[in-house]
């Protein structure tokens, strides 16, 4: 027995709402992310849109099929967004509106009243580059990002070449053709979107989960006021490359570095003021080390460096050019950068080289501290 189309919309839309009230209640409302938010937003503009194509053959039909046709464009453009959002700026509005608002003209002049393919041309052609637009976002993120983003890049792909195989058999036989209401046809589209629905959703929930943990591992690992690594997560990776030093025979320069007069900082200009010095400061380390060099935020004013392969001697250069490009950067919060003072220390050959080469920095700390600041000192023997 053949399923009408208005059965298999029905059918549709209670998939659709079963989907959309699973995805926000378990996973947007726990994973809070942008592209999850996206999903949802499609999967209710899909739901209302497939509903008004269900009052076909009414009075109401003439309000209807633009309002159907717009309203799933528009859940394609949530597609686009939502895969935006993953890796870059959020979109325009007008790019968002583009869209809808041009299937909204196409349907409105097109007699929907007597049409039930108003603006059918404009209609599909938009499902299938909003879609597509969609799929080409996923295959622009790392291949490592998730185990889940290209299987569904593909899949959003193969959605936009169904669009596309039906404005191509729209335009060529028109709805009534053979090729069209066989393969292309709404009781076809309607089962192929139900399909599509449900695996998407699925393997949305899987890349919202992965962002998550993957979020909750940065924070575990970053520091949320600098982005520079937290000192449990420097002391980790700082062990992990004293080993890998070892087995070549390499040392390192450890620099404890220290933001002068900090305190007072605070006191007169707000802590808004410190927090500006900080993140200063970071930004003057990353911009002077080299890739491989680790840095990290060791507490309050306090940064510690790791660099491998360089002396004590270079690794005072460095810490001078850090110094240099941190009161060339300025600030518009605090009206001068305060200086630095540094304690370096090399590395030895042997297990707890990392805790001997710290103390013996924090020793060169306090010794530049005593000495006037502003400084940076070696440590004795380094």
């Amino acid at each position: 027995m053949m399923l009408d189309a208005a059965t298999l919309r029905v059918a549709l839309a209670l998939v659709d709402l079963t989907l959309l009230m699973l995805f926000y209640f378990i996973t947007f409302r726990r994973t809070r992310s942008h592209y999850s938010g996206w999903w949802c937003m499609a999967l209710l503009l899909f739901l209302v849109g497939n509903a008004a194509y269900l009052l076909d053959g009414t009075a109401h039909q003439g309000w209807a099929i633009p309002a159907g046709n717009v309203l799933l464009v528009a859940g394609a453009a949530s597609i686009w967004a939502g895969g935006r959002s993953l890796r870059a700026p959020s979109l325009r509005p007008w790019q968002l509106a583009a869209g809808p608002a041009a299937t909204a003209v196409a349907s409105f002049i097109d007699h929907p009243a007597t049409n039930v393919w108003a603006g059918g041309p404009v209609y599909l052609g938009f499902m299938a580059v909003l879609i597509g637009l969609g799929s080409r976002e996923l295959f622009l993120l790392e291949r490592d990002y998730s185990r889940v983003h290209r299987p569904l890049a593909v899949g959003a792909g193969i959605l936009a070449v169904f669009y596309l195989g039906r404005l191509v058999a729209f335009l060529a036989n028109g709805p009534d053709g053979a090729v069209f209401t066989s393969v292309f046809g709404s009781v076809p589209m309607t089962v192929f979107s139900t399909i599509t629905l449900v695996v998407a959703s699925f393997t949305m929930a899987e890349l919202s989960y992965e962002q998550q943990t993957q979020d909750l591992r940065s924070r575990a690992t970053v520091d949320g006021l600098t982005g520079l690594l937290n000192r449990s997560a420097f002391l980790d990776l700082a062990e992990n490359e004293l080993r890998r030093l070892r087995r070549t025979g390499t040392t390192a320069s450890i620099i404890l570095a220290d933001l002068d007069h900090f305190k007072a900082i605070n006191d007169q200009f707000g802590h808004s003021a410190g927090d500006s010095a900080l993140q200063a400061f970071a930004r003057a380390c990353a911009g002077t080390v080299r890739s491989t060099d680790l840095v990290g935020r060791y507490g309050g004013e306090e940064f510690i460096l790791l660099l491998p392969g360089v002396t004590p001697d270079r690794a005072r250069e460095i810490a001078a050019d850090i110094s240099v490009r941190l009161h060339q950067s300025g600030s518009a919060v605090i009206p001068r950068l305060p200086t630095v003072s540094y304690g370096i220390a090399s590395t030895g050959a042997g297990p707890g080289s990392l805790d001997a080469a710290v103390i013996s920095a924090d020793a060169a700390l306090y010794q530049a501290k005593t000495l006037g600041r502003d400084r940076a000192e070696l440590a004795t023997g380094g």
